[in-house]
């Protein structure tokens, strides 16, 4: 693929200017301001908040005509990379909410479930959480989909409302991060330019071993208690359990043989809508509406996507993004501190807007003006603004993930507060220990070199 000519590219030629960053500071008071005055950040829409940190960009820049000013907004708006990133989202919806509607998320937990051994059941709930996540490429719908069976393992200890949500919580986290069809490593690989396949394999190097350090410690906690109830041993299971989950298993297979996510998607909407309508799930023209329906729920993705990408053409140039690696570059004496200041500014984006997608899109330009400046491999940054976003929303009460997971535990009859969700969370901070152990090893490694 070329390289993207807006946003994307060098800020080498234009001039520092700190003032040019000026609309992030109008976006931050405008939504964790009113959000913070309204005790909630689900009362600022963020298109109309990156709305008006456009406008605050466009009328900050008055050494040009309004006409160029605009240019220069629609310009970012229609990035090549960015329109390709909006129609994997369309096709992403599309996958998800057929493949929803046609039962294959009640098959892959009824399938898990059959398979969960009973005296490790809480880490079967993480490593279930992990699988379905890693096949949906969502967090949120995997929490939706499993807190209503975790809510039926509650009982005897340690089996609490909070060390259950937590499992489900942190293993679609590791999802998240991780699934080739997840709208955070899109935005990664799109925004750096980069194979989905290679992504993948520097990403597990980081997420693998924490989760097996998680999945351990879940292990552990149950091995000995001798539970033997909530163990769903005896599910009886059919053909079309495996049938309704077979496009999973061919979007993760192809997406690993390296064939494009653009094709891997269209693909597996068509076969997911094809083999409900074969079972009997829904009917021809109910799989269009459900394909469609999937399509228009991405609407507002793609929406704060085009405004955010506008603002940050609109700042960089005018020499915003040079400012900020300039500044980097004076911190940054080598490729480690280059990647520790990387991940505390995709930490810093994420608190702000409660949107790990937004933070990998906002640091994704920056993070590749770093690799080629101090020729880290693309790959590896990727993987820690994808990382570094994904430990943090773990950890937001604010973050859809929590508020998800407690608003369904709650209708499931479990009291749950996000202090127990976010205190019970294991693995963002056995990712976010992982990610700085990479750090360290391969300062070592390469000290030995």
């Amino acid at each position: 693929m070329s390289a993207p000519s807006s946003q994307c590219s060098s800020t080498s030629s234009v001039t520092p200017n700190a003032w040019a960053l000026l609309p992030f500071v109008v976006f931050v008071l405008f939504y964790a301001g009113l959000s913070i005055v309204a005790r909630s950040f689900d009362t600022v829409p963020m298109a109309v908040a990156f709305s008006v940190a456009g406008a605050a960009a466009i009328a900050m820049d008055r050494g040009r005509p309004l006409a160029s000013r605009l240019e220069s907004f629609t310009r970012g708006m229609g990035e090549p990379n960015l329109m390709l990133m909006c129609l994997i989202f369309v096709f992403a919806g599309a996958f998800a909410t057929a493949a929803k509607a046609s039962g294959a998320v009640d098959s892959a937990v009824t399938i898990a479930r059959a398979l969960m051994p009973a005296r490790f059941m809480l880490a079967g709930v993480f490593v279930v959480s992990c699988l379905i996540s890693l096949a949906l490429g969502t967090s949120c719908g995997t929490i939706a989909a499993l807190m209503p069976i975790a809510a039926g393992f509650v009982g005897e200890p340690p089996f609490t409302p909070g060390i259950l949500a937590g499992a489900v919580v942190g293993g679609a986290m590791f999802g998240d991060n991780l699934s080739m069809i997840s709208d955070t490593t899109v935005a990664a690989v799109r925004t750096l330019d980069i194979g989905m396949r290679d992504k993948f394999v520097a990403n597990s190097a980081i997420a693998l071993p924490a989760a097996a350090v998680v999945a351990v410690a879940y292990a552990m906690m149950t091995g000995g208690s001798g539970v033997a109830a909530a163990s769903g041993a005896g599910a009886a299971l059919t053909a079309r359990d495996f049938l309704l989950v077979s496009p999973y298993l061919a979007v993760f297979a192809l997406a690993v043989m390296g064939v494009d996510v653009l094709l891997l998607l269209f693909f597996g909407a068509a076969l997911v809508a094809a083999i409900g309508v074969g079972t009997g799930a829904f009917g021809f023209f109910d799989a269009l509406r459900h394909l469609g329906h999937g399509m228009a729920e991405m609407s507002k993705t793609m929406i704060v996507a085009l405004l955010t990408f506008g603002v940050m053409e609109s700042v960089r140039v005018r020499g915003g993004l040079a400012w900020i690696v300039e500044r980097m570059s004076r911190v940054a004496s080598g490729s480690r501190t280059c990647e520790v200041v990387i991940f505390m500014l995709v930490s810093l984006l994420n608190v702000l807007t409660a949107n790990n997608t937004l933070a990998v899109l906002l640091s994704g330009p920056m993070a590749k003006d770093c690799a080629d400046r101090f020729r880290i491999d693309r790959a590896r940054l990727a993987s820690l603004i994808d990382t570094a976003s994904c430990v943090v929303q773990g950890f937001l009460p604010y973050g859809g993930q929590i508020l998800i997971a407690i608003g369904v535990g709650r209708a499931a009859g479990l009291a749950l507060s996000s202090g127990d969700v976010i205190t019970s969370l294991y693995y963002p901070p056995a990712l976010a220990v992982a990610v700085f152990a990479s750090m360290f090893l391969r300062r070592r490694r390469s000290a030995m070199a």
